[in-house]
């Protein structure tokens, strides 16, 4: 798999040319997965280098517009002055900006394809409760299906809320367990039941079934996708 450094915009030769070579080498690998309907981890990936250039992008403007400037002569009919720069960008901030200016809409291409696969993804996913639900749902377990694939994979869930200044975040962690084959016999809820008895760590554990309609790759795509799914029909409930 081939990876982008987070330092790839000033590691080695900072030179437009070669920015773009390997900028597009990598997007070229972000398309190839996206083609097959992996998402991970290269969207998370692509969400990261974009904040990182958009920072970058402001330190700079930042820096700018806060150096000294004079006075360089009087707009009559505007009746404002108008301002000489002291600062000038130098060759290499030149360099890193033509650099940036290019990769941020490239970066916000492949974001938007990789939002529509998310998106649909998420469409396609049903999520219903299996048997009584706990007063608690923070924890439990989440019974997965990929499309017409009768395996269902078990996980144990664990639902983190942390607050960041005014903000409340979910966190769901996932711990794969086993799989079950449906049929008339293995439904979703013997399939709990036998958890239940095997497993004995929740007298009543919260479960759910999330369904897809799609088949499409597990770790890559659908699995982070029925995480975050998760976690949000969680907290309309807990």
């Amino acid at each position: 798999m081939k990876t982008l450094s987070k330092d790839w915009l000033i590691e080695k030769h900072i030179d437009v040319e070669y920015k773009r070579y390997v900028l597009l080498a990598y997007l070229q690998e972000v398309s190839n997965n996206f083609d097959q309907n992996m998402l991970y981890p290269f969207l998370a990936d692509l969400i990261q280098h974009y904040m990182n250039l958009k920072n970058f992008q402001h330190d700079t403007e930042k820096l700018a517009s806060a150096f000294p400037k004079k006075i360089k002569s009087l707009d009559t009919q505007k009746y404002r002055l108008i301002y000489e720069k002291l600062y000038e960008n130098d060759d290499l901030i030149n360099e890193l900006n033509e650099i940036i200016n290019y990769s941020i809409p490239q970066f916000e291409h492949y974001l938007g394809e990789g939002k529509k696969i998310y998106d649909l993804v998420e469409k396609k996913l049903h999520i219903s409760p299996v048997g009584v639900l706990p007063l608690y749902s923070g924890e439990g377990y989440m019974l997965l299906n990929n499309g017409e694939d009768l395996k269902t994979l078990v996980y144990e869930y664990q639902l983190t809320v942390f607050e960041r200044a005014s903000e409340k975040f979910r966190a769901i962690h996932t711990t794969y367990l086993t799989s079950y084959k449906l049929s008339i016999i293995n439904t979703y809820e013997n399939i709990k039941r036998d958890l239940i008895h095997s497993r004995k760590k929740f007298p009543n554990p919260a479960t759910f079934s999330v369904v897809s309609e799609i088949v499409i790759p597990v770790d890559a795509t659908l699995l982070p996708v029925a995480k975050r799914a998760l976690a949000a029909y969680v907290s309309t409930i807990c």
